[in-house]
């Protein structure tokens, strides 16, 4: 099985181009730096790895239109190796994570500095997934005292199980 999972953030804005022909086809690539668990010893630094990814199609496009350098994202993919022989006759070896889906993995808020933290609806993959236009709005999350959202009156029809 070759799956990945990563968390981190943009080393810079993801770079798009679009493949020639008929049906042109975008496609985006960018680094993610995603800290190690662990520290270098004798360090108090955080290192990280720094990870090409490359995302084809409607990923692609949401790339372009919403990812920034500093975002902190997910991405699920597979890992692709490959090799070139660049101008000077020299054979270089690629390897780069194929996202297969990606996500915001904290709020506009906590990525400007704001309040919040940790995964806010409003992700994205590339099944094309979007929020219904016609859903309640929702309580704030600080409406119920018991750490639990209210559920709206009236939407008991939408919901998929009773």
């Amino acid at each position: 099985m070759n799956k990945v999972i990563l968390m981190g953030r943009l080393t810079r804005d993801p770079e798009v181009r679009y493949s020639a022909g008929e049906n042109s086809t975008a496609y985006a690539r960018y680094t993610l730096a995603v800290d190690r668990r662990f520290r270098r010893e004798g360090s108090d630094q955080q290192t990280a790895d720094f990870i090409g990814c490359v995302v084809f199609g409607r990923g692609a496009e949401f790339a372009e239109k919403y990812l920034r350098q500093g975002t902190k994202i997910v991405v699920t993919g597979r890992i692709q190796t490959g090799s070139y022989t660049n101008r000077d006759g020299q054979k270089v070896y690629t390897t780069d994570v194929v996202v297969e889906d990606q996500e915001f993995a904290e709020s506009k808020a906590a990525a400007s500095g704001g309040q919040g933290g940790g995964y806010q609806n409003g992700g994205y993959q590339n099944s094309g997934y979007q929020k219904p236009a016609a859903a309640a709005p929702m309580p704030s999350e600080a409406s119920a005292g018991d750490g639990f959202m209210n559920i709206p009156d009236g939407i008991d029809e939408e919901l998929p199980f009773n």
